[in-house]
């Protein structure tokens, strides 16, 4: 078989296979459909994008936010390991593939009116899932109350689960100012 290739038509999303078409997301026609039916019809922004939540399996911890565009999400569903959108990078990114932080996916679930993605992982090595080398990518904790403006942000977490430098080189830093 001849490797997928998304396509789209209308607000539909789909697979083909040697010209074959495969609907994997189904076309958004009523609220009922969307909200109380059992077809995924996920509504992808302007840019094409869906956020994304992902919590750690067991804990239920926060690990990070994303965004996926209809590839990453299918290639999510099919493989069960986390694929996002990189929106400093432009491009689909595998989670773990250069780190070895692969995050597999254990539960998949979509917001009631299919514009958000919630998914349930666990993580291999370190359990890692933040570049910077924490566990979560909410390592720091804003100051609330009274007085607290222009407070230092507080850390959550301790110590680093990995050196960034040893697992990604001189790999670019996907942050930007």
């Amino acid at each position: 078989m001849i490797a997928a290739a998304p396509y789209r038509r209308g607000s539909c999303w789909g697979i083909a296979y040697n010209c074959r078409m495969t609907e994997l997301f189904a076309p958004r026609r009523s609220i009922e459909q969307v909200e109380e039916g059992s077809e995924l019809a996920p509504k992808f922004d302007e840019q094409g994008l869906i956020p994304v939540v992902t919590t750690d399996f067991s804990s239920g911890e926060l690990l990070m936010h994303g965004y996926m565009n209809a590839e990453a999400l299918r290639k999510s569903i099919q493989t069960g390991e986390a694929h996002y959108y990189s929106r400093s990078r432009k491009t689909l990114w595998h989670k773990g593939a250069t780190s070895g932080l692969v995050q597999q996916i254990r539960a998949l679930l979509i917001d009631d009116d299919q514009d958000c993605v919630w998914m349930r992982v666990d993580v291999a090595g370190s359990g890692a899932s933040c570049h910077v080398g924490y566990r979560s990518c909410f390592y720091r904790q804003v100051p609330l109350g009274k007085g607290t403006a222009g407070a230092p942000l507080e850390f959550t977490e301790d110590e680093k689960l990995f050196d960034p430098g040893e697992v990604y080189g001189d790999a670019p830093n996907p942050t930007r100012l």
